[in-house]
């Protein structure tokens, strides 16, 4: 990896993740390297762990929000 990832939480929304990040297993096998990509925090994407925007129709509102 080459550039620190960075995570900022959206109001409402995904958690945007940018640079270069491994996804492990419980072993410790690295199964895909991503860069540049939002999770849901909603629980309502088709697409998880990753946001496909599902919490725009489901009216999704953070705690504290």
């Amino acid at each position: 990896m080459s550039d620190k990832p960075t995570m900022r939480i959206k109001a409402n929304g995904s958690i945007r993740v940018t640079g270069e990040v491994d996804f492990v297993d419980a072993e410790g096998k690295v199964i895909e390297t991503k860069s540049d990509f939002s999770l849901c925090r909603c629980g309502h994407s088709k697409d998880k762990p990753y946001c496909d925007g599902s919490h725009r129709d489901a009216g999704f509102e953070a705690p504290g929000n």
